[in-house]
């Protein structure tokens, strides 16, 4: 099979963590007969450095006419510590999700065997916890209209949400469900918010079409809460853009690390896939950022956008084998065990496959 892809490598460390993905995927490629056309395109700070915009429209035109998008990450310092910056990084990355239509951010959370004692939570806690998050990606209040008045001394952002956003997200949670243990969790805060409101009644409408998934509905306070005491009480959970850009950053932890978590934004023309870190700045050049969750991104990507889940598997496998024989970078090496470089770690991933 030919593929495809556009390569957004962003800023920070998402160069080196995009590069040690395209050497696994080329590896990949090679074990089974496939061919992957990579075409690299600017997003981010240094889309702003080049163009003057964060999301350019060339930028768009390679996205639309890729079979799938590999992300790295978007971010830096000196608009990070500039609230008043006119033009944001952040802001082509919402851009990217609205003109692509990536309506649904896929988060899963898991455990490593080998890495469950890295957790900050204690092991009989999180053993055995699968779950994986649906957030709405392109509405809520991060698309809101917002601004300032009084003279600047009143600042508002305001959430909004059609019938349709709820429904087309809930409807990938139900059929999702379907496929794991038949069990979703609504979350949001409906005692308070009108969007929440509209959230549950849409979503307890739609449960005699899928007569089989048992529904919970749950507020967000109390999620938050729970992923931390019990997280394996869920499995498939949806939830709205602000909550989910929270809970999912809260339930990384649990596995030890957001170098290991994966994602995917899937919608109306094409998925995007992306490590749920950030751009960790501190650490750009150094050569010491975590690969393993845009690894795992790719690994995503071979299953659900080409429907390659023996590729998935062994890029999972080979992962799993790093982390147990310690093949990791200096944010899970023990304390007297060798730390390797981001290069390094995609390097013997290469050679175990």
């Amino acid at each position: 099979m030919k593929f495809n892809i556009a390569l957004l490598a962003g800023d920070g460390i998402g160069p080196e963590v995009i590069n040690e993905a395209v050497k696994v995927s080329d590896a990949i490629a090679k074990k089974f007969n496939h061919e992957i056309n990579w075409t690299p395109a600017l997003t981010g700070a240094c889309a702003i450095d080049a163009v003057g915009v964060p999301y350019p429209d060339e930028t768009h035109e390679i996205c639309m006419a890729a079979d799938a998008v590999l992300f790295g990450a978007i971010g830096h310092p000196k608009y990070d510590n500039d609230p008043s910056a006119p033009v944001r990084p952040e802001q082509g990355l919402l851009l990217m999700r609205k003109k692509l239509g990536l309506f649904a951010n896929v988060r899963p959370t898991f455990t490593f065997p080998s890495l469950i004692d890295n957790s900050p939570l204690k092991r009989e806690r999180i053993e055995g916890t699968d779950l994986i998050f649906l957030r709405e990606l392109t509405g809520g209040i991060y698309f809101g209209e917002k601004g300032r008045k009084d003279g600047g001394e009143t600042a508002f952002d305001t959430c909004t949400y059609t019938r349709v956003e709820v429904q087309r997200l809930a409807k990938k949670g139900f059929e999702l469900a379907m496929t794991r243990s038949k069990k979703l969790c609504c979350v949001d805060k409906a005692n308070v918010l009108e969007t929440s409101r509209l959230w549950r009644e849409t979503v307890q409408a739609m449960e005699k079409e899928y007569p089989e998934v048992t529904v919970s509905y749950e507020f967000v306070d109390a999620v938050a809460m729970r992923l931390v005491q019990w997280p394996n009480s869920y499995d498939v959970l949806i939830t709205e853009n602000l909550f989910g850009d929270i809970l999912t950053d809260e339930a990384s932890v649990i596995s030890g690390s957001m170098g290991l978590m994966p994602s995917a934004s899937v919608g109306e023309h094409t998925s995007l896939y992306e490590p749920i870190h950030g751009s960790y700045p501190q650490a750009t050049g150094l050569n010491i950022a975590n690969p393993l969750a845009t690894v795992l991104s790719a690994a995503m990507m071979f299953e659900d956008a080409f429907g390659l889940k023996e590729e998935a598997e062994a890029i999972r496998a080979v992962v799993n084998k790093s982390l147990e024989q310690g093949i990791v970078t200096e944010d899970l090496a023990g304390k007297d065990a060798k730390a390797y470089k981001t290069s390094e770690v995609g390097d013997w991933l290469v050679a175990n496959l």
